[in-house]
């Protein structure tokens, strides 16, 4: 089944909407003609991106921090407060550690498990138990290219995302035939302010990736909600990362570990400022 067809009472909620990918799967579900719920913990950028996008759809601004059990627990119900009910749920917040974990923090390390793990599973299962009955639904969840594989400089961060990929895949398997539509989106490198929030240089780490890798966030945020519209579950944004996903994936799992062990910029960062 396709997307659900836009209504007046029905809302996208995207999470992690206040900049990158989110703000563009935003801008691309409304340019469909869907009415959206922006979630993030930055109510203020979300009231910028609520203005730009504001006109022909609904659209609704709720600050919360998905990592937060409470503020997850609200979401659904402030949603239906306002008069809408949960067509389309994107599980786009997504936060992440660069560098070796012997250098990170055990706060910042379950954070992000917090954010990329329990947040998809809670909402998830809450925008499940309301589409299933009524027969029609959507639910795109953000993994990353670094779920595919292990990934030393990320390691919490490619596990987090390995769970996204398996999880989506075994609610796919779920719902095959009620009507609720389930696909998951894996970009690869994109320009966002993740890097930033995770403590990184963005030269250091663009410089370590081919640039023919990396892709405009609008682009990609296209790739998910297609994959939705057609049903396909599972897409990696863009033919390059499709391509290279598959050649890291073949490689031994020795050599390609011993690879991106001396390349990642964030070890190399944390090696630097050991010496």
């Amino acid at each position: 089944m396709a997307l659900p067809s836009p209504s007046p009472s029905g809302t996208a909620v995207v999470t992690g909407a206040s900049s990158g990918i989110g703000a563009d799967i935003a801008r691309e579900l409304v340019a469909r003609g869907h009415g959206v719920t922006l979630v993030a913990r930055r109510e203020d950028r979300l009231r910028d991106l609520a203005a730009e996008l504001s006109g022909s759809v609904r659209v609704e601004v709720i600050g919360a921090d998905v990592a937060d059990p409470d503020a997850r627990a609200r979401l659904f119900d402030e949603i239906a407060d306002r008069g809408l009910t949960v067509d389309i749920l994107v599980n786009n917040a997504g936060i992440g550690t660069i560098g070796a974990v012997e250098k990170s923090t055990v706060d910042a390390e379950i954070r992000q498990v917090r954010v990329n793990v329990e947040a998809v599973i809670d909402l998830s299962t809450r925008a499940v138990q309301q589409m299933v009955p009524r027969g029609y639904g959507a639910i795109l969840n953000v993994g990353s290219t670094a779920g595919f594989h292990p990934f030393p400089g990320q390691a919490g961060y490619a596990g987090t995302k390995a769970f996204v990929k398996t999880y989506t895949e075994g609610l796919r398997g779920e719902l095959a035939g009620t009507g609720v539509t389930v696909a998951t989106l894996h970009p690869g490198p994109v320009r966002t302010e993740f890097l930033e929030a995770a403590g990184m240089d963005e030269k250091a780490f663009a410089a370590a990736f081919p640039k023919f890798l990396w892709m405009p966030s609008r682009d990609v945020a296209k790739a998910g909600v297609d994959a939705l519209e057609h049903d396909r579950g599972e897409v990696i944004a863009g033919v390059q990362n499709q391509v290279s996903t598959r050649l890291m994936r073949a490689l031994p799992r020795q050599v390609l570990l011993r690879v991106l062990a001396s390349q990642h910029p964030g070890l190399r960062r944390d090696r630097s400022s050991a010496g």
